[in-house]
């Protein structure tokens, strides 16, 4: 079992940039893909970003790409997740989720069916 708890969520002005945090319970936090999801209102779940186990691999969904940061510190059991050069259109609830298999590939990661998820954590962008 693997619990997660994001943290970070606000209220910015376009631009700006924040940082998401997931921190996750359970001492085999290592063995867990991570991947950052986002959804608004009426709105599917988009995925946004996912990094491997070691933390060597990271994927990214294109509106995201070269403005979002995903990273890890496995010896804190968090995964991050760093938002530069924030839009309007970012404005969603995000949300942390693990897989104990994962996969490769932006477009597996758009479909995987993580086993776990957090509770989510708002992030408002104003333009």
């Amino acid at each position: 079992q693997v619990q997660l708890v994001e943290s970070g969520g606000g209220l910015v002005q376009a631009g700006d940039s924040l940082t998401l945090f997931c921190v996750a319970s359970g001492r085999t936090f290592s063995s867990y893909v991570v991947g950052w999801f986002r959804q608004t209102p009426g709105k599917e779940r988009e995925f946004v970003a996912a990094i491997t186990r070691s933390g060597v691999n990271t994927y990214y969904e294109d509106s995201v790409k070269a403005r979002f940061t995903i990273s890890r510190d496995n010896a804190k059991s968090t995964v991050y997740l760093r938002m530069n050069n924030l839009r309007p259109e970012d404005t969603a609830v995000y949300y942390c989720a693990a897989d104990r298999w994962g996969c490769t590939g932006t477009g597996c990661y758009r479909t995987l069916q993580f086993d776990y998820w957090g509770q989510g954590t708002q992030v408002t962008v104003s333009s």
